[in-house]
């Protein structure tokens, strides 16, 4: 009986092993093919839908955003009121229109959730930029066929706990979800997702209004 149990535990063992070294092969085979895609872009225009949930309440907005190599980004927010948020790769911007001031700091500087998916476009390898990266079996993708992965974002770990990655059967990612440490839960969903479009070098640039006043920022939020 003795004999039979250590035997039967040897296979439970070894099948625990086959199933964690098969979800290795797994991870590393999607992430490979979304660094893929996307290293592949040179522009990307989605609509986007971003979720905030923290401190006893919820935000929700919407909008467009544009990307394009290297390192630009454009976040212009519809609802429930304008804003936006611009990246020339080098300075960002964040401004609501009607406000007597902008916001600006170098993107090298700055703390905010938006800025790391600049990187999408151009050298991405999230094997690298997360830690742990793995399949996360116990999250319910947002639509059948999607795969969840998990990881830890090595540049963000005194702020971030982790992050959800939803990855499409054609490898295009299609959620964002981005635990903070506070307890705070950011969520960014994308949508109609156009790849390789003509996007003007202007909407990267952003001129104050006349009258409205530059702050500059260590941080640019809401």
């Amino acid at each position: 009986m003795i004999k039979f149990s250590c035997f039967a535990s040897s296979l439970l063992l070894a099948g625990t092993m086959l199933l964690a070294q098969a979800q290795v092969s797994d991870v590393r085979q999607i992430a490979d093919a979304v660094d893929r895609h996307y290293n592949e872009l040179q522009t990307l225009q989605t609509e986007f839908t971003e979720t905030y949930r923290g401190a006893g309440m919820q935000r929700q907005e919407s909008g467009t955003l544009w990307l394009k190599k290297p390192g630009k980004m454009r976040w212009e927010y519809a609802a429930p009121r304008e804003k936006l948020f611009i990246s020339d790769g080098k300075n960002a911007w964040f401004y609501v229109p009607g406000e007597a001031r902008v916001q600006k700091a170098p993107v090298s500087k700055i703390d905010d959730l938006r800025s790391p998916l600049r990187f999408l476009l151009g050298k991405t390898k999230l094997d690298k930029e997360l830690n742990g990266l793995s399949i996360a079996p116990d999250v319910t993708p947002s639509s059948a066929g999607n795969i969840v992965l998990r990881g830890v974002p090595r540049q963000m770990q005194d702020r971030a706990s982790q992050i959800l990655i939803e990855v499409t059967p054609d490898h295009h990612i299609a959620r964002l979800s981005i635990d903070e440490t506070d307890g705070s839960v950011t969520e960014f969903q994308f949508r109609d997702q156009h790849e390789n479009v003509n996007v003007n070098e202007q909407r990267f640039r952003f001129s104050p209004p006349p009258g409205v006043e530059v702050i500059d920022a260590q941080g640019l939020g809401d």
